[in-house]
């Protein structure tokens, strides 16, 4: 490879194609500082035209990536001493999940460095294709189709974006072809020759590209898919909570809005004494367009142990229910649980007594123990209406002044026609808890409508929680529960937003305890809710949806007790005849085998002892290194073993040509189209011997006549070792 001119045109075209696959990037998804990534590129691009060795290649580009993720994620500087300590954790975490294909629980960290990784690897492979194969029409073609698949199918418009691929494209195609015939015919070119093919090229590219944007364009055949799959451009999701453009639990919610479809595939089924909402982590932070958690404190404790969140006021009155929950194999990256929980009081399969169950006490997310069974234990308190109502304000006596901040947080822009609302909403009632109730039970006015389909994504001036109360008025759960978190929060009621599923639908009775029921839920009753903090009294749920009601027992007078809060609660479920146990469904059995247990059993190997095999790795990966380093010194010798006591004639074949790798190796190369027993003339002019053109006579012998002349084997073996020998750095 030359470092000339042409070279640098050959690498510009390069990275401007690949540039054309990070540009949508920045505006369909939630990736920032694409700039870094651009800066990446031509970092890359030349250190690898200027042919820096590529030890200094690879620490120039690890130390790019360390600092760009140092400065993406982390607050401390890029020489503070404790960041890469937690990075390499976080790293080693986010490979168990890619093992167990928990690609949910990949945190920003480890998503930007396998971006990085991958944008490593396109480079590569356009060096490859451009100065080693010298085609790069695969590619091309590829981010044509890319860029016009996104121009399709989502809010992307690809129209100047065709046009600088096509001309970058055709350019390095001709020039690409133009060197394959000069190195085919072996044609040395100077400028001027080079400009005759050249000129005549861009002419015809600019000529290609001009007419391709004035010549008329036909309709398009299909109506256009973007408006329904506009929430693809802005991360839209299911009832608020999942994917794109189908429901389900994932765990971006920082844009909010755009449809979705139903999915019924079963996440988990539930054996209780009735139904439950089912929690799976909460969000404190609104952003206008959707919600964040404003940080992550990750802590480990013990089956045995007492839950870490915040627990049921020693005050309130509670009553004890345990429930056992049965993820549905592939589909569960998270854990539910129960408002109230206590202690997980029992797994199958097993766990190990010390197992270590992690949750973020910010989310109060229970990260992913795997596709395991579980009964949780867990409170379910009766509230008492005139202690709800006890509170009317702030009292930083009673409350932190820093967690009443954290909880009534609402964006500077925030517009103010929604705190006018919500103070006329509540302007009868005089404390947090009645103000709550007048909020939750204004979404039951007919001007609001429950709709998966037709709900809006707001633009870059909107607010989410705005368009809803007075644009659109139609939404689902995120609509919902959203407004009515910012409303309470506007007024100076601490609120927090709540992510998992309501209680599914009943399927039958237990056969090990007739007294419970069996309910599955599915990626349909992904929903999210509203909790309101009241001093004494701790989270209350409170359900806006339309349609929905999550059933609380409040006690609103001395005797009697009231099952909701707002709306009537659903009529019990009817609870069919008991069938013969040969027609229920059938109950998973218990089995002497699991593969599942031993699965466990490696990834507690590999948690408790990940340090050694780091460790280990590190070490083994320094050893091959060095190897590799002074692979001069000892493969010859592990060649000359290979082929010791090989005596057959065909072996001088396989010998010779390791031979001349060897060489070339050891820096002895062979000219292009220079004949076997010139380059021999050379190698022993290099080593003052025969010894090369005597064993290559011999090797002329064996194509030829297919074997050697009798008696000659260790006479030529002799010539081989001796050359293989010299070569010996």
């Amino acid at each position: 490879m030359k470092r000339d001119f042409p070279t640098l045109l050959l690498y510009t075209f390069g990275f401007l194609l690949l540039w054309e696959w990070l540009r949508p990037v920045e505006q369909l998804t939630d990736t920032d500082h694409i700039e870094t990534f651009i800066v990446f590129l031509i970092i890359a691009f030349a250190l690898s035209y200027l042919q820096m060795k590529w030890f200094w290649q690879w620490l120039i580009k690890i130390v790019f990536i360390l600092f760009s993720i140092n400065r993406f994620h982390y607050e401390g500087g890029f020489f503070h001493s404790g960041w890469l300590g937690s990075f390499s954790e976080d790293v080693i975490n986010n490979l168990w999940s890619v093992a167990a294909r928990n690609w949910n629980e990949l945190s920003n960290e480890f998503r930007t460095l396998l971006f990085f990784i991958l944008l490593w690897i396109m480079i590569y492979l356009i060096h490859y294709w451009l100065l080693r194969q010298q085609r790069i029409f695969i590619f091309f073609f590829m981010t044509l189709l890319y860029i016009a698949v996104l121009d399709t199918f989502t809010i992307y418009d690809a129209k100047f974006a065709i046009v600088r691929t096509v001309a970058a494209g055709f350019a390095v195609m001709g020039m690409l072809t133009f060197f394959r015939i000069n190195r085919r015919e072996n044609i040395n070119s100077d400028s001027a020759f080079m400009k005759k093919w050249m000129v005549p090229l861009v002419i015809m590219v600019a000529l290609s590209v001009i007419v391709g944007i004035a010549a008329p364009k036909a309709a398009p055949i299909w109506p256009d898919p973007v408006p329904y799959l506009k929430a693809a451009g802005n991360k839209g999701g299911g009832d608020g909570i999942g994917g794109i453009s189908r429901i389900g639990y994932g765990t971006n919610d920082s844009r909010l809005g755009g449809p979705f479809i139903g999915d019924d595939t079963t996440v988990f089924t539930v054996e209780s004494n009735g139904k439950n909402y089912w929690k799976v982590e909460t969000k404190d932070v609104y952003t206008g367009k959707g919600w964040l958690a404003s940080g992550a404190t990750t802590i480990d404790f013990r089956q045995s142990d007492l839950v870490p969140v915040l627990s049921i006021p020693s005050n309130v009155e509670t009553t004890n229910e345990t429930a056992k929950v049965n993820p549905a194999g592939e589909f569960v990256s998270f854990v539910v649980y129960p408002a109230g929980i206590q202690k997980f009081i029992d797994f199958q399969p097993k766990l190990p007594e010390q197992y270590p169950i992690q949750i973020d006490t910010n989310t109060e997310k229970i990260r992913n123990i795997g596709n395991v069974d579980y009964i949780v234990d867990f409170k379910v308190p009766q509230y008492k209406a005139v202690d709800l109502r006890k509170t009317t304000g702030y009292d930083p006596a009673v409350m932190n002044e820093e967690f009443y901040k954290r909880y009534t947080q609402i964006p500077e822009e925030l517009p103010p026609r929604i705190k006018q609302l919500t103070e006329e909403i509540t302007a009868s009632e005089t404390n947090w808890f009645d103000k709550a109730r007048a909020v939750e039970r204004y979404f039951g006015n007919t001007e609001y409508t429950y709709d998966q389909k037709n709900v809006a994504i707001p633009g870059g001036k909107d607010d989410y929680v705005d368009q809803f109360l007075f644009d659109t008025k139609t939404g689902y759960c995120d609509n919902f529960s959203s407004s009515m978190a910012v409303m309470l929060r506007s007024i100076g009621i601490p609120t927090r937003w709540v992510k998992g599923f309501t209680g599914g639908e009943f399927l039958e009775y237990s056969r090990d305890d007739e007294t419970k029921e069996l309910y599955t839920i599915t990626n349909n009753n992904a929903h999210s809710w509203v909790e309101v903090f009241i001093p004494t009294q701790g989270w209350i749920p409170f359900e806006p949806t339309k349609g929905f009601s999550n059933s609380i027992n409040i006690n609103f007078t001395s005797g009697q007790t009231s099952t909701n809060t707002q709306t009537p609660a659903p009529a019990p479920v009817k609870k069919p005849e008991k069938k013969p146990l040969e027609e229920t469904a059938n109950v998973k059995k218990d089995n002497s085998f699991d593969i599942r247990d031993i699965w466990r059993n490696i990834q507690l190997f590999f948690k408790n002892e990940w340090k050694w095999i780091v460790f280990g790795g590190v070490l083994a990966a320094a050893v091959i290194a060095l190897l590799y380093r002074i692979r001069g010194k000892w493969f010859p010798y592990l060649v000359m073993l290979r082929y010791r006591f090989r005596k057959k004639d065909e072996t001088i074949s396989a010998a010779y040509l390791i031979l001349l790798s060897q060489l070339d190796r050891y820096g002895l190369k062979r000219k292009e189209n220079q004949t076997l027993r010139n380059y021999a003339r050379y190698i022993d002019t290099f080593f003052s011997t025969r010894e090369m053109t005597r064993l290559t006579h011999r090797y002329e012998q064996y194509i030829y006549n297919q074997n050697l002349p009798e008696g000659s084997w260790k006479e030529t073996w002799e010539l081989w070792e001796n050359l293989i020998k010299k070569t010996i750095a």
